[in-house]
């Protein structure tokens, strides 16, 4: 039933061309509506794991642990979207690196204190429940999905092996500032150098708009800090100010998110093979 759903939204999407008349405000809401919708439908994976995330408080008379739950359904959806075709194999392997490495980051940023996940689970590795690498890969799972979806390209991309550095620059910073300092704002500055030029270029309907890469990027941790609150709301997991009350998470958390949106899009342009479809910078 979701599937079909699924696929009579997509065609909803695939109308044709607007009439040549159109333009002023009634273009610019056409634009702005189909850009929405399928910033929605990109959405798919992450809008549907956080549903199970706010209606797990109310699913454990089942009878297992929130966390173990919360797993097994991030997997049932990731394989009922495979299913249904609506994720390749070659986008899940590109969320599966994604998963491990975002796992990775959660196993370190609890040891050190970070935050915490106080549940109790039987699918927690060194303190960290296994369903927690679907968050990140929801990230992972957005642009995959808007890549298709508005018919992204990139035009004046730098060169992809001082990208890399700069994906490899931000993972080291996420664990070496406990120790050497954080230099997530140098960081954002050699960002902004290095991607000052590049635009995404998508189509929300019959027309291809243009904006800043870097506007994408700190749009998407925008978005990613408003769900972070929401989760620590319905306990997801805690940082050590949310233990005895739930506090807003601090702003800066926001810079953060950036970074590891940008870091996302690099694995993503890394491993979904679509290189082909952008334009170096000269």
């Amino acid at each position: 039933m979701l599937t079909s759903l699924i696929r009579r939204f997509d065609a909803l999407l695939a109308i044709p061309d607007s009439p040549a008349s159109l333009a002023g405000w009634r273009r610019f809401l056409l634009e702005f509506w189909m850009f929405g919708i399928k910033e929605a439908r990109a959405c798919l994976f992450a809008g549907l794991f956080f549903c199970a995330l706010f209606a797990s408080h109310k699913l454990k008379g089942l009878g297992i642990p929130r966390y173990d739950l919360l797993l097994i359904i991030a997997i049932a959806i990731q394989a009922w979207m495979l299913h249904a075709k609506l994720e390749t194999w070659d986008e899940f392997k590109a969320i599966l690196v994604f998963h491990m490495i975002g796992i990775a980051l959660e196993i370190y940023k609890t040891r050190m204190g970070s935050w915490a996940y106080p549940e109790f689970a039987y699918t927690k590795v060194y303190g960290v429940p296994l369903y927690a690498g679907f968050m990140h890969a929801a990230v992972a799972s957005y642009i995959i999905q808007a890549w298709r979806l508005l018919d992204l390209r990139i035009e004046r991309h730098p060169p992809y092996w001082m990208a890399g550095a700069v994906a490899v620059l931000i993972y080291a910073n996420f664990f070496m500032h406990h120790f050497i300092g954080d230099y997530r704002w140098y960081l954002i500055a050699l960002a902004c150098g290095l991607y000052a030029r590049t635009e995404v270029v998508f189509r929300p309907y019959d027309r291809e708009q243009r904006m800043p890469l870097l506007l994408g990027f700190i749009l998407i941790g925008f978005f990613i800090w408003v769900a972070e609150n929401i989760s620590t709301f319905f306990g997801a997991w805690r940082y050590p100010n949310q233990i005895g009350a739930w506090a807003l998470v601090h702003v800066g958390k926001w810079s953060s998110w950036s970074l590891l949106a940008m870091m996302t899009f690099i694995i993503v342009v890394e491993l979904k093979h679509i290189k082909a479809r952008i334009q170096l910078a000269p």
